[in-house]
């Protein structure tokens, strides 16, 4: 199974579209423009980095925006309308789903801190955008809120890649308290120490 690093390193150059956020978020007709670019309507929208190897969520947050992008965004981040709905991870091998999780967050938090992920029975077709590369790329992940992609990667969900389980936690920086029922196991990544996982 790739890593993110082993995909960047192996993906052809006319596939780096998969990649990019804001160029995969255009492909897939969203409203969504890069910093410097005003948004249509004053509104909510979510700000996340073009390119975010690393994943967890960095920088992605929900802002207000009234016309002009430059003072509220970075260099190398973009805009998008904000989707709502069910957060489904779902991994493929060789365009055969495999795993779909669910991921539960408090709308309280920051968009990285979820609550729990859990297995799901979801039987999400394979991506239209991805099928003419069915047979280059064996092992594709999509992220999706609600019916709409909002990423892609090529390798599988890292965080239940040796787990048979229905459930984990994460357990971040501020809490680590053992919970009955639950085994803990470390996989540290941006705030979070590990998971719990469900016996």
């Amino acid at each position: 199974m790739y890593s993110d690093t082993q995909a960047w390193n192996h993906v052809h150059n006319e596939d780096m579209w998969i990649f990019d956020k804001l160029i995969l978020s255009k492909r897939l007709g969203y409203i969504c423009g890069p910093h410097g670019i005003d948004v249509p309507k004053p509104g909510r929208y979510v700000v996340r980095p073009v390119v975010n190897i690393e994943g967890m969520g960095r920088k992605a947050r929900i802002i207000e925006i009234e016309k002009s992008t430059k003072s509220l965004l970075e260099p190398g981040e973009f805009w998008c309308e904000v989707f709502t709905g069910r957060h489904l991870s779902v991994d493929y091998i060789k365009g055969k789903q495999i795993l779909c999780v669910e991921g539960i967050r408090d709308p309280a938090n920051p968009l990285w801190k979820w609550s729990k992920w859990i297995r799901t029975d979801d039987q999400i077709e394979y991506p239209s955008i991805m099928k003419d590369l069915r047979c280059l790329y064996p092992y594709v992940n999509i992220e999706m809120i609600g019916d709409r992609i909002i990423e892609i990667h090529l390798r599988l969900n890292p965080n239940w890649k040796s787990y048979n389980g229905d459930e984990i936690i994460p357990v971040f920086d501020d809490y680590l308290e053992p919970l009955e029922g639950y085994q803990y196991v470390s996989s540290a990544d941006y705030h979070r120490r590990g998971f719990f996982q469900k016996i």
